[in-house]
């Protein structure tokens, strides 16, 4: 599959190996409850990680699950590759672990959208340091 700068991007089904994984049912956040957070706050800062999935490792001993095969070889993810089943639910228990201290006082995270807010600027920069 292509990209936009003309490179190639691996395109690999994964369906035969999510249709025998068990699913994990580790919930992402609920809009409505997000948005009860947000009252009284003034100052937001939208933080959007870029490959963020491909920070994740999988289970050593795990990678033979992702292999493919193309024309230069075969090849194994080391990290959470887009496509398998269970990478939302993952990640964002991994999200949760990360920013633990934060959510539901200051943060918002959704899957690798981060949202801070804060009732004034001197309290939000505070606020963003401590997240980065």
């Amino acid at each position: 599959m292509g990209k936009k700068d003309g490179g190639l991007r691996p395109c690999i089904d994964y369906r035969t190996l999510n249709s025998q994984t068990v699913k994990l049912p580790y919930p992402l956040p609920l809009v409505p409850a997000a948005l009860e957070e947000l009252r009284g706050a003034r100052i937001f800062t939208k933080v959007d990680l870029r490959s963020a999935y491909n920070l994740v490792r999988i289970r050593e001993g795990d990678e033979w699950k992702t292999a493919f095969i193309t024309p230069a070889g075969h090849y194994e993810y080391r990290v959470m590759p887009y496509g398998l089943a269970n990478s939302p639910s993952v990640f964002q228990g991994f999200m949760n672990k990360v920013f633990q201290e934060f959510l539901h006082c200051f943060v918002i995270v959704y899957i690798d959208d981060i949202l801070i807010y804060s009732r004034n600027l001197a309290e939000h920069r505070h606020r963003v340091k401590q997240v980065l």
